[in-house]
């Protein structure tokens, strides 16, 4: 854990002496968003992957707090794109041939999730795990959840919908990040220690899966990529900008 110079005790979140790293991973980009296929074809399903992760990363990273992020995925195109953009990239652990979810489920998302929170453990630093797909957040919401983080253990904010994860925030010196994506994962959060968050964060709990979270997400004011993938799409942005 970090601890002030001065008196030895653990940082507050927002003191210039916390030190946060953030971990994504992203999914193989073959049939990426495919809730969306009515509305995006698969290369610009796979784009808006792209766009999402690094406006997401942006928003995050730009926090003062903020030292470093890293993403865990098996698509050399995600890869490329996040190194090349600031991010240490981490390959996605092998599973067992016998495992059902193999390659790219649930299963090794958590495991995704947990590789890049291992790469991290010692630096002492907390971490945060994000959805990829928050094209809407800002800052001042990555912040504001930070410093709602319980000070030494795990926090979950969920997503829009109150099932899904949107954040998972590790604080202190050995503790595990214990991922536990999937379905119902905000539960299973709180159920395995979890404190629950309940800051108003609209772009942080709005993950992007269907076309309805498009159309609230571009309401919010989405991040600059993300923008540039849905006009170049003829998705109607109307009047909306960018919200970082």
């Amino acid at each position: 854990m970090t601890t002030s110079p001065h008196t030895g005790t653990p940082a507050a979140p927002g003191d210039p002496n916390s030190r946060v790293h953030v971990v994504l991973a992203v999914k193989n980009l073959a049939g990426a968003k495919s809730r969306l296929a009515t509305a995006l074809p698969g290369s610009r399903r796979a784009d808006l992957v792209v766009a999402m992760l690094l406006d997401t990363a942006t928003a995050a990273a730009s926090s003062s707090s903020v030292v470093g992020w890293s993403v865990v995925t098996p698509d050399p195109r995600v890869a490329d794109a996040a190194a090349r953009a600031g991010a240490t990239t981490v390959s996605e652990p092998d599973l067992p041939v016998s495992d059902p979810t193999a390659p790219g489920g649930v299963d090794g998302l958590n495991r995704a999730l947990s590789a890049a929170h291992d790469a991290v453990r010692g630096s002492g630093v907390d971490v945060v795990a994000l959805a990829a797909d928050l094209p809407a957040l800002t800052t001042a919401e990555f912040d504001g959840a930070y410093r709602a983080a319980t000070p030494t253990g795990r926090s979950v904010v969920a997503d829009h919908t109150g099932l899904g994860t949107s954040a998972l925030v590790v604080r202190g010196s050995g503790v595990d990040l214990r991922p536990l994506f999937g379905p119902d994962s905000a539960a299973r959060h709180v159920s395995s220690g979890a404190v629950a968050l309940t800051g108003s964060w609209p772009g942080l709990r709005l993950d992007v899966d269907t076309e309805d979270d498009v159309r609230r997400a571009v309401a919010l004011g989405v991040g600059d990529r993300t923008l540039a993938v849905l006009t170049n799409a003829g998705w109607p942005v109307g009047e909306h900008r960018s919200r970082q």
